[in-house]
């Protein structure tokens, strides 16, 4: 891997395209059924999307602006833009066979890409009508007089260039026009086909099979495809902001009209069409790909999710829901005798919302606080907290304006709750607020009782069947002290005192990450046993990771699974530093941290990764996990990871990811399948010890793997 300087570090951008490398390897994998396949073709897409609006449009910023200045690894901005292009091209390349071959092996399954323009004659009439009936009436032509007057178009969008005139005319006669194909539209179209067989077509291949429709009298000389990624590192200047909610909308809509940082033209396209785009657009050749339809990957989402075709797709693993919370007891009565720690999406989201719902109808809840970060479209949690409200409950949502491409949904909850009476705190000035907290104040006989839910994962029931996160609920007094801490200092003018058991960024969450450490490696030195054990999203802060790279040399064994971007070039130095990814068909996005602190190990959850911007300028929590049953079930799920030997590689020294092949005589693991059958043989478990002398008859469990 290129971008390697001597010293623990390795380029951000890099790591990243190679996380998504990554992820098209399991497209590329003949072993996972054609549609997932699929899904994991989408997802590659759609994440170098947002690759390109973030984070090569600040690249591009400052190579325009004359910053000459290193990374960590020794790339300048325009280093890296480089060599962000030659390993995207790279990518690009795999894609296109990647995608033939599935949609090969999907025809042979009975679901069909056509291509209108050479469909049978019933399937092309089809596709008339529906250009005639549905896509010509929103269709807009621009005509392109010159450069200047080049429609405006938003991100994202893909369009066809249209070149108008008599190809063997001079090119001076040549005209130009634009037609954008609105988002709105469906990404495919389907058509009839014999039998139970589906057939579909790119909504961009059938506008171009009658496109001389939209110019009549003219001759098309030329129709190709094309897309555009605008940047969308755009943020809100908060000295300056004014309205905060107002400042937003401003961020969404020049977001959607800043400048081009890619463009996709369809192979094929000619030498004078593209340098028409590429001129009009302000693109170098060196932010142009060629590459075949569809130039938006995550159009096949639609198609990979579609219903039926089980066989095209694993089994579904249907979440557990643990049998305490099917006996009736309500979650407070529950979480009075226990904590509870339940390993996402393994277990069942239903406790956490459960929590919320039962709180919004229970007449003793006084007071429910919550950070929202990212929710569904269509919340239960936020209707929970709504009703509170409307029911007389003090509630307070903390929700995150600034989540980015999840701002317009925020600012729309917001203003539902604030008319529902909630009391609605646009996140911290300066900072973004990413911890995963709610609290439940509750009158009991005893006193005021407070319940907590601390989480990896946000608030969200569908990226919870989908997201791999672990959440903690208790109703242990010196955690509720310290959540009323941080909900007072994040709410309101409180002076943030010192917390008890919590660490919060951007306070006091590094320093203690740092005394961990620290302490590991005085350990260390000093000939005693000592090991960091780690899983979270992303490392890349320098003072970590050289703090890390100096415990290894101390003797520390450290072992880190990444999910994503990993600066921290791995050693076999001392102890050692081993550093793995696994990518399967869950999202890994839990944080689980082990620190070996003498033989009385320290385990701990965290809303944050091992990035600056989280610890620096970000709200986020680290929450020790102390309950014994909690430690175990947590411990074994941090094992489980390191055990894979199915989906799992290890960062060499090289920079390169390889595949963990299993030893002789070792067992061929797959950590998400384990972690599911940790699941239910826990709830079988508890099923069979019974709970207060009640029988629960057995049920077989929907979707095993």
């Amino acid at each position: 891997m290129s971008g390697m300087k001597k010293g623990p570090f390795l380029n951000r951008e890099l790591s990243w395209l190679s996380f998504n490398r990554r992820v098209l390897e399991e497209a590329q994998d003949r072993t996972v059924p054609l549609l997932d396949r699929l899904k994991f073709l989408s997802i590659t897409g759609s994440n170098l999307d947002e690759f390109y609006m973030v984070r090569v449009g600040g690249l591009l910023q400052l190579e325009r602006g004359g910053v000459l200045s290193e990374d960590p690894a020794g790339l300048s901005p325009r280093q890296q833009l480089e060599a962000i292009s030659r390993e995207v091209r790279r990518l690009v390349r795999q894609w296109e066979r990647c995608r033939v071959e599935i949609e090969q092996g999907l025809a042979k399954a009975g679901i069909v890409r056509l291509n209108p323009a050479l469909a049978r004659d019933e399937q092309r009439h089809h596709f008339l009508r529906v250009f005639e009936r549905e896509l010509f009436p929103v269709l807009s032509p621009h005509a392109v007089r010159s450069f200047r007057q080049f429609p405006l178009l938003p991100g994202l969008a893909t369009g066809l260039a249209v070149r108008l005139g008599d190809p063997e005319r001079p090119v001076r006669r040549d005209r130009y026009a634009v037609v954008v194909i609105p988002r709105a539209l469906p990404a495919l179209i389907a058509a009839p086909e014999e039998g139970s067989g589906y057939a579909y077509a790119l909504t961009e291949d059938v506008v171009k099979a009658f496109i001389g429709r939209l110019f009549p009298g003219e001759q098309v000389g030329e129709c190709r495809a094309f897309r555009i990624t605008r940047n969308a590192d755009l943020s809100v200047r908060e000295d300056k902001a004014g309205d905060l909610l107002e400042r937003m909308r401003d961020v969404l809509a020049e977001r959607a009209w800043s400048g081009c940082v890619r463009l996709q033209v369809e192979s094929g396209c000619s030498s004078l069409l593209e340098r028409m785009l590429r001129k009009a657009l302000q693109v170098g050749e060196r932010e142009t790909f060629r590459m075949e339809p569809p130039l938006d990957l995550h159009s096949f989402w639609g198609l990979a999710t579609m219903p039926g075709y089980e066989a095209l797709r694993e089994p579904v693993w249907a979440p557990v829901l643990p049998p305490v919370f099917r006996r009736g007891p309500s979650v407070f009565a529950l979480l009075d005798r226990q904590d509870i720690l339940l390993v996402h999406p393994y277990d069942s989201f239903d406790p956490v919302q459960r929590l919320v719902e039962e709180a919004a109808d229970d007449p003793d809840v006084l007071a429910i606080k919550q950070i929202l970060y990212r929710t569904s479209r269509e919340s239960p949690i936020v209707a929970a907290l709504a009703r509170a409200a409307g029911k007389g409950k003090h509630v307070t949502a903390v929700v995150e304006l600034k989540a980015r491409f999840d701002e317009a949904r925020n600012i729309e909850w917001a203003r539902r709750l604030e008319q529902a009476g909630v009391q609605v705190v646009y996140g911290v000035k300066g900072l973004k607020t990413h911890a995963k907290v709610c609290l439940v104040v509750r009158r009991e006989a005893v006193g005021l009782r407070r319940y907590l839910h601390f989480g990896t994962g946000n608030y969200n029931e569908i990226t919870a069947r989908l997201y791999s996160d672990v959440s903690y609920l208790t109703s242990r007094e010196i955690f509720g002290r310290d959540a009323s801490r941080f909900f007072n200092a994040v709410t309101g003018w409180s002076r943030r005192l010192p917390y008890e058991k919590v660490a919060v960024a951007p306070d006091g969450l590094r320093r203690r990450l740092m005394e961990l450490i620290e302490a590991e490696t005085v350990n260390a030195r000093r000939g005693e046993e000592a090991a960091i054990t780690v899983k979270v999203n992303s490392l890349s802060d320098p003072d970590i990771i050289l703090a890390l790279d100096r415990a290894a040399r101390a003797g520390v064994r450290v072992r880190l699974n990444v999910r994503g971007v990993c600066c921290l070039k791995p050693t076999r130095a001392g102890g050692g530093i081993e550093v793995v990814r696994l990518v399967d068909r869950y999202l890994e996005h839990a944080r689980i941290l082990r620190f070996h602190h003498g033989g009385k190990p320290l385990l701990f959850i965290s809303s944050a990764d091992w990035m600056t911007r989280n610890l620096d300028r970000r709200i986020e929590l680290l929450v020790p996990i102390e309950d014994a049953a909690c430690r175990e079930r947590l411990d074994e799920a941090l094992e489980i990871y390191f055990r894979d030997r199915c989906k799992l590689r290890r960062l060499e020294p090289d920079g390169e990811w390889r595949r963990v092949e299993a030893g002789e005589g070792e067992k061929r693991l797959r950590a998400q399948a384990a972690l599911y059958e940790q699941a239910r043989a826990l709830a079988k478990e508890e099923k069979a010890r019974g709970a207060e002398g009640v029988f629960e008859p057995e049920r077989p469990e929907a979707g095993l793997p």
